[in-house]
């Protein structure tokens, strides 16, 4: 479980629903996505490299704190579109309006499911969530108004494009 910063105690956990997320401390939620092999991350540490698999299961277990009550869906959404476009000032990104960039995640809020190894599409094909029970789920992704997933599937080539900020637009 070598990650930077290293997980913590409970006492954290609890301090970061509290103050980050219901008390509007956070700006922005994302996920850290190191899909390093189980036999990397085995390796005795300082060879063992830092950070787990992540950006594939951040929907639906986040999907699960909205179901239980712990966050609302507006506030997920904020977290994770319009907070990260007002951070760090990207272009046509964070919202869904003409011009930008239609981006976007369609989710089933009543889906119940539950995350498996076998679902990972990263090259490690594991996660630390194996196990877990979902209530949410996500059923497509749409980038750039392309459809990306639909029902677990990657759809197509990767067609991705570098991201563009504000401040180089405008000057």
């Amino acid at each position: 479980a070598q990650m930077n910063p290293p997980i913590r105690s409970q006492e954290h956990v609890d301090a970061l629903w509290l103050w980050g997320m219901q008390q509007g401390v956070a700006d922005v939620l994302g996920s850290d996505h190191a899909p390093h092999t189980k036999e990397e991350k085995s390796k005795p540490y300082p060879a063992s490299p830092s950070g787990m698999p992540g950006v594939q299961t951040l929907v639906p277990l986040m999907l699960t704190h909205v179901a239980n009550g712990r966050l609302s869906l507006e506030r997920f959404i904020d977290l994770t579109s319009g907070g990260a476009q007002r951070v760090f000032g990207t272009a046509n990104k964070g919202r869904m309006a003409v011009s930008y960039d239609a981006d976007l995640t369609i989710v089933d809020l009543k889906a119940k499911k539950t995350i498996t190894h076998d679902q990972q599409a990263s090259r490690c094909g594991w996660t630390p969530f194996d196990g877990f029970e979902t209530t949410g789920w996500p059923v497509a992704t749409i980038v750039r108004g392309r459809v990306v997933m639909k029902d677990g599937e990657l759809i197509g080539q990767a067609h991705g494009q570098p991201v563009r900020f504000q401040e180089t637009l405008a000057g």
